[in-house]
């Protein structure tokens, strides 16, 4: 097995530009002292890491201790934060900043490209899916979860295994100039965008707002680099404007478009009782049949563009293919669970915008189950559209024959239910007719509900 990227105190010391001090404020530590990791979380933290004490709603210095306690091998902390103890600790001027530096300093050591991956859906599916089918072939590190922002990117890179080839990295934004900043720290050589769709509206404007954020990826792309570009999308279609780098556009409707210039497209798609899709793939590098693990319709366009990425930093077709097909996406994403009573659960409730929860119902029809019910949270930052979206959603719903239990927000036009019990009374009797759909934004925290409602129906 290829171990983590190998750092000392030394290098950690020079990339972090910080003063290394020990246990009893002497400055003449071991800076040959090996250290396997950089973390950020004393929960998960493993011995012979370094410990990162970041500020943020709760202050990393507290956790110090806990960091002693858990293995770590050296701290990371602000000037005149550093408390006695027997760790060799990096004092710098912000912990943060430390850690940019440290993730730009990784970003060298890896040997091959390294791929960015935004878009307002599928940009976690689509980051899973590549490093599966990058893994065919190559020594690969993708960000854990959804670690797509300040502090998971750099941490990404600094714990890429020894002999990294590839980096699959999300990127995601909060505001514009966020993936501006993340692109100076990965410098990536790829850049995925997978959709301009109504999310973080209330941070981010409009649709134009989101499209002028994601676009930040591809204006860091340099004229060696390679844009790929979903063109099922106008406004990332657009962005082969706003790149110096070759783009590649890739589609799941090319064919019903007629378009000419889309270089990969999927079609022939199918779904099978399980919602895991297969479809045919045409690219420069021939055209595979691909099956898929990842469930939903939708999952076909971003394995297109995973499919797309392996290839292009040089994983033969077919084996990146037979390596997606595999491949699982992170938690809460789609999971199709059968209940006791045989009934069919989708627990989609990782996240929620309006493009999402419209693929979430869709796939929810695909079960082609008698009855069809939704317990539909809240979807957050939209803003000023927020009701209007509801609304929408409940329409869609409705078209397709789905009964909508909303929880903790009123603005899909029914009245919320409140409590599990009230829940399961509103889903009703399970079986094998009944399918049921759980999805909302993250801070709804539906996957418990989601979780039981397995187990009680």
């Amino acid at each position: 097995m290829i171990g983590a990227m190998s750092w000392t105190l030394s290098d950690l010391v020079d990339a972090a530009g910080g003063r290394l001090v020990g246990g009893d404020g002497r400055a003449n530590v071991d800076r040959s002292t090996q250290i396997t990791g950089v973390s950020i979380d004393t929960r998960t933290l493993q011995p012979g890491q370094i410990f990162v004490a970041i500020k943020a709603e709760r202050d990393g210095h507290d956790f110090v201790g806990a960091a002693v306690a858990a293995g770590a091998k050296a701290v990371l902390v602000e000037e005149g934060r550093y408390a006695a103890n027997a760790l060799p600790a990096i004092e710098v001027a912000d912990t943060a900043q430390a850690l940019s530096a440290i993730g730009r300093a990784a970003r060298l050591r890896v040997s091959g490209p390294v791929v960015g991956i935004t878009g307002s859906v599928g940009k976690t599916s689509t980051k899973d899916l590549a490093a599966s089918a990058i893994a065919a072939a190559k020594t690969v590190v993708a960000s854990p979860r959804s670690y797509n922002n300040e502090l998971g990117v750099p941490l990404t890179l600094a714990n890429a295994p020894d002999g990294c080839e590839v980096a699959v990295l999300e990127m995601g934004a909060r505001g514009h100039g966020h993936i501006a900043s993340l692109c100076q720290v990965a410098r990536p050589d790829v850049g995925v965008v997978t959709a301009v769709a109504k999310a973080h509206i209330e941070m981010l404007g409009d649709l134009d707002g989101v499209a002028r954020a994601k676009s930040e990826l591809v204006e860091a792309l340099t004229p060696s680099g390679v844009a790929v570009l979903n063109a099922d999308y106008e406004r990332v279609r657009a962005m082969t404007a706003k790149t110096t780098a070759r783009c590649l556009l890739y589609s799941t409707a090319a064919d019903l478009r007629g378009d000419s210039d889309v270089d990969v497209r999927a079609d022939n798609i199918r779904v099978d009782d399980e919602l895991r899709p297969t479809f045919d793939l045409h690219s420069p590098w021939g055209t595979v049949q691909v099956r898929l693990e990842a469930r939903g319709a939708h999952q076909v366009s971003n394995a297109t563009a995973a499919l797309s990425v392996a290839a292009l930093v040089g994983v033969d077709l077919a084996e990146a293919a037979a390596a997606v097909g595999t491949a699982n996406i992170s938690a809460l994403r789609m999971e199709l669970h059968r209940t006791r009573t045989g009934a069919a659960l989708i627990n989609d409730s990782y996240n929620a915008n309006p493009e999402s929860m419209a693929a979430a119902l869709a796939a929810l029809r695909d079960l082609k189950a008698k009855r069809m019910v939704a317990v539909l949270g809240p979807m957050a930052e939209l803003g000023g559209t927020g009701p209007e979206e509801h609304r929408k959603i409940a329409m869609l719903a409705e078209d397709l024959g789905v009964e909508v239990v909303a929880v903790a927000t009123g603005e899909y036009g029914v009245r919320p239910v409140e409590g599990l019990s009230a829940i399961r009374d509103a889903v009703g009797d399970g079986g094998p007719e009944l399918a049921v759909l759980v999805k909302a934004s993250r801070a709804a925290g539906l996957e418990t509900l989601a979780a039981r409602l397995v187990e009680e129906i």
